[in-house]
C-alpha cells in the first residue's frame, strides 16, 4: 500500500517512519500508508487483521487533579 520510495518498514517494525494518510482526530484514528490503523490510545489494527492492545501507563503512574 505504500508507495514511498524505498518502502515504509512494517508498522511492527517502526512506527515513526510510516507515514499517516488519512488522519481522523475527531474520530481518534489515523491510517498509515502501510494499511495500519493507529488509535488515540496507542492501540493499532494491523493490515492482516492482527490487533496491538493499547500501551496504556499504569493507573499508579498517573497524575492526580488536586
Amino acid at each position: 500500500m505504500c508507495s514511498h520510495q524505498p518502502s515504509c518498514p512494517a508498522t511492527t517494525d517502526d512506527t515513526r517512519a510510516v507515514h499517516i494518510v488519512a488522519a481522523h482526530p475527531e474520530q481518534g484514528w489515523n491510517l498509515l500508508c502501510d494499511g495500519a490503523i493507529v488509535f488515540d490510545d496507542t492501540g493499532e489494527l494491523l493490515p492482516d487483521g492482527r490487533v496491538v492492545p493499547p500501551h496504556r501507563a499504569p493507573a499508579a503512574r498517573l497524575a492526580m487533579a488536586a
